[in-house]
């Protein structure tokens, strides 16, 4: 019809969104990274106490690590230097499925995107997660700030969805909560962004207590 067409999202914009949303098949929704015991320990009766825990996870834990070893990944011009952050990456993990959570879900990305969205450097090989989104990221031009933030929302996205069914709380709720932590996720990105290997450290003990304890809790609705 001749109709100008105004976007604000360019190819790789709408990569990132493809790869981070609840549909891309890395089974994200099967883990909770040690939430479901914190629930059933009484650590989180509601949503003011999921925002928190989240945010610590974010600010102290796998997730601020997990954003800087993606801009690393981001970053590496050589297939050596993705193995040494890929190999810092699982030697990170605080315990047996915290491995778990990151090597399979990578192992999933990496084997989707290559057969869907095929580029120079991507193969049908496993990664840690977040450095299987920083290789990608970069080969198909997306900016380093943007999927790190991607990441992070992602991230912050299944934990509160997991809260939604855990805890349980409402739908509306839940969204409560992913408005909350929106300060939260785009502060550690930028900070991540800029930050060296060596500035990767965390403290957030009881959430990596929470993923030791699952490994034999009872009943399980998740993985991790």
């Amino acid at each position: 019809m001749g109709m100008a067409v105004t976007t604000i999202m360019d190819e790789a914009g709408y990569r990132l969104m493809t790869w981070l949303s609840p549909a891309y098949p890395v089974g994200a929704f099967s883990y909770s990274h040690g939430l479901e015991w914190a629930v059933e320990s009484g650590d989180i009766p509601d949503r003011e106490a999921l925002v928190a825990w989240i945010a610590d996870c974010l600010l102290h834990g796998n997730g601020r690590s997990d954003a800087i070893l993606l801009a690393h990944a981001w970053r590496a011009e050589s297939d050596d230097l993705r193995a040494e952050v890929a190999d810092l990456a699982i030697a990170l993990q605080s315990a047996k499925e915290r491995a778990l959570e990151s090597e399979a879900q990578g192992a999933a990305f990496m084997k989707v995107t290559a057969a869907v969205w095929p580029g120079a450097g991507i193969v049908d090989a496993g990664l840690p997660y977040p450095v299987a989104i920083g290789v990608c990221a970069q080969i198909h031009g997306v900016a380093v700030l943007e999927a790190a933030q991607a990441y992070l929302w992602a991230f912050a996205a299944n934990l509160v969805s997991a809260g939604v069914r855990l805890v349980p709380l409402g739908q509306t709720d839940g969204q409560r909560a992913q408005a909350a932590l929106m300060p939260v996720v785009l502060a550690v990105a930028a900070e991540a962004v800029e930050a060296e290997l060596d500035d990767i450290g965390g403290c957030a003990h009881r959430a990596d207590i929470a993923a030791m304890r699952h490994e034999t809790q009872h009943v399980r609705l998740f993985r991790t």
